[in-house]
């Protein structure tokens, strides 16, 4: 294990589980894929989902997604939807630690954050029924893009933190694992 991987344990260590009444919502796994690009700079992976999708269209995001299989481990479940969506096999990835559990206020779903580092130069396969285009993006400039904006969904317009490089504006539950995460680096 590396010196890099294990700081970054030490900085990610498993958070207490946060109070989460019991509810109807469904349980979902994002992998946060981390690499350096040999800048020394850590740079996170995201997708853009395709704008004909029933639920966050067009919204950039982790990958990963709701827990399929029954016995399926939170793990599993974010390191086989990161493989579905952009090619990136469970054995490419060393788990780090994870983030805090958030969730979404609309559509009802519980995701739990696992961070893990993978090799930079990844040729992305995405899914072309799910992802638009595979998001490279270094934390500094993220870190940097934070600002709380104005959104508007479904009608309703609401102040939120955001995350904007370039045209790349991530916000909502994506947002939130993001600000922890840069909170845990000390970025």
């Amino acid at each position: 294990m590396s010196a890099f991987a294990e700081e970054l344990r030490r900085r990610l260590l498993a958070p207490p589980a946060p109070d989460l009444a019991p509810s109807d919502d469904v349980e979902a796994a994002v992998l946060v894929p981390l690499f350096d690009a040999g800048d020394g700079e850590l740079h996170a992976v995201f997708t853009k989902r395709r704008e004909d999708l029933r639920r966050h269209p067009g919204e950039i995001s982790f990958p990963g997604g709701r827990r399929d299989h029954d016995g399926e481990s939170l793990l599993d479940t974010a390191l086989r939807e990161a493989h579905e969506e952009v090619g990136l096999p469970p054995d490419a990835v060393e788990l780090v630690g994870t983030l805090a559990p958030v969730r979404t206020f609309v559509t009802g779903y519980v995701i739990y954050p696992h961070v893990g580092l993978i090799e930079p130069g990844r040729a992305w396969e995405p899914s072309p029924h799910e992802v638009a285009t595979v998001i490279e993006l270094p934390l500094r400039e993220l870190a940097e893009g934070w600002a709380l904006r104005p959104i508007t969904r479904r009608g309703f317009t609401f102040e939120t933190d955001t995350y904007l490089v370039g045209d790349h504006l991530i916000w909502g539950a994506t947002a939130r694992i993001l600000g922890e995460l840069l909170k845990r680096l000390g970025s």
